[in-house]
């Protein structure tokens, strides 16, 4: 989801777009590692924060695979993927510090992601702030290559 393509679409990322999907790659790889830990070995502990930690690990594959692919359709899967995981972190993270013992044991987005640096909490902003930059990119493009001659 680099540079635009001439038709719209999107080349696969570059620059800051290859810093973002490493990131999410990273966070996927974690995150899924975490929760299958979690979920075959101590999932009487805390089964919801344990399905979360999965559910969080879903999200950032999906969100990673779908910046790498081009596309319209991958654009808006990973916009959709990221403001999931951004409504996730936010609402985790607000009933953490609302109702502490509500989850016995963290997940992935508990406490706003303090457990990872609180990069689940900013990764979002910079996710969706990169996407909107590459559409308008696209819509630049488009403009140039279908002016009247």
């Amino acid at each position: 989801m680099g540079a635009p393509r001439a038709h719209g679409g999107f080349r696969g990322a570059s620059g800051v777009g290859r810093v973002l999907v490493l990131v999410y790659a990273v966070l996927a790889l974690a995150a899924t590692g975490r929760s299958t830990l979690q979920l075959l070995t101590k999932f009487d502990e805390a089964p919801v924060a344990y399905v979360l930690s999965a559910v969080a690990a879903v999200v950032y594959v999906v969100a990673t695979v779908a910046l790498v692919v081009r596309g319209r359709t991958a654009h808006v899967v990973a916009t959709i993927a990221i403001a999931i995981e951004f409504a996730g972190v936010l609402a985790v993270g607000i009933l953490t510090e609302v109702v502490p013992g509500l989850f016995p044991a963290d997940t992935v987005w508990s406490h706003f992601g303090r457990g990872y640096a609180f990069i689940p909490l900013l990764l979002p902003i910079f996710g969706i702030a990169w996407l909107e930059s590459q559409r308008t990119t696209a819509r630049i493009t488009d403009v140039r290559h279908h002016r009247p001659q």
